[in-house]
Parts: structure tokens; sequence; C-alpha cells
């Protein structure tokens, strides 16, 4: 009885471990593409000025 609810703690354990570590990669994916657009819109921005 004792090793069934170890066993049952230890694997939610490592599943809310999981999902946080999906959470951090998730929020850094959307810092990338944030940084992503930036840069392209700073280029865009170069462009038109180098074209006047």
């Amino acid at each position: 009885m004792i090793a069934a609810n170890t066993t049952k703690i230890s694997i939610i354990l490592a599943a809310l471990l999981a999902l946080s570590a999906c959470g951090n990669t998730i929020r850094g994916m959307g810092k990338d593409t944030a940084n992503a657009v930036d840069a392209t819109e700073d280029a865009g921005r170069s462009v038109a000025n180098a074209a006047k």
C-alpha cells in the first residue's frame, strides 16, 4: 500500500515538473518570436530610411 502511494506521488510530481518545463519553453518561444518581429520591423525601417 505504501509503495503504491509513493509511486502515485512520484508520477504526479514528475508530471508537474514536465508541465512546468513546457510552460517555460512556450514562454521562451513567445519572447523569441517577439524579438524576431522587432528585428524585422527594424530592418524594414532601415531599408525605408536608406531608400529616401
